[in-house]
């Protein structure tokens, strides 16, 4: 579980889209405060679904080869099946000119609110669910336990806090840097999203068809 989680945490946090999305955001108007909201929202999003997986279950992890537990690995293969078909969708548009979303223009006149809402739209549920089928397994009741899923959330939104620091105590120089990431971004986007969905994609469905089959 936690070899999985780590990996879906890093994925979460390195997605482009969202990156780019926050940057904005620290460059808008009061970026700052955006930017604390977004983050807010963003935990906010994952510790709901932690929190809902862990009344599902009873905070009691089903047996291995029963069918709730068949059923957390199918949405796992699932996950990893739609990741491996971004990752080809992505491949066969690379190149192509991208229109930026209208929201984007609008980002001076968002609110803390639309800021925190935002950052639940933007999240990559495919591996949010992937997460969520992960912490099944999951059983708190020791202090290791509930830090194996507060290192989860803290690293599916690393990204975000390290960028939310530097603009908040290295202001002088933010605005040039993140434009310079933005940037890169921009133009690597498309070989970032093949590369996380493919990699992720991989691993999650090849374990899982061997834990079902096994």
């Amino acid at each position: 579980m936690v070899l999985d989680l780590l990996l879906i945490g890093l994925g979460i946090t390195l997605e482009p889209f969202p990156l780019t999305a926050f940057i904005l955001v620290l460059s808008a108007e009061k970026g700052t405060w955006k930017g604390l909201a977004f983050i807010l929202g963003w935990l906010a999003c994952l510790v709901a679904v932690i929190a809902a997986v862990i009344v599902s279950t009873g905070n009691n992890p089903p047996a291995p080869q029963t069918v709730p537990s068949d059923a957390a690995l199918a949405v796992k293969l699932a996950a990893g099946v739609v990741l491996i078909l971004i990752a080809v969708r992505q491949r066969r548009r690379m190149g192509r000119p991208r229109k930026p979303p209208a929201w984007m223009a609008r980002l001076d006149q968002l609110s803390l609110l639309g800021a925190a809402g935002l950052a639940a739209f933007l999240q990559p549920w495919t591996l949010v669910a992937a997460g969520a089928a992960t912490i099944t397994e999951a059983k708190l009741g020791t202090a290791g336990s509930y830090l194996v899923l507060i290192l989860f959330c803290l690293l599916a939104t690393s990204s975000f806090l390290y960028l939310e620091l530097y603009a908040t105590f290295a202001s002088g120089k933010a605005a040039a840097r993140l434009e310079r990431m933005r940037k890169w971004l921009d133009s690597h986007q498309d070989q970032v999203i093949i590369a996380i969905c493919l990699l992720l994609g991989l691993w999650l469905a090849g374990k899982s068809i061997y834990l079902l089959v096994s």
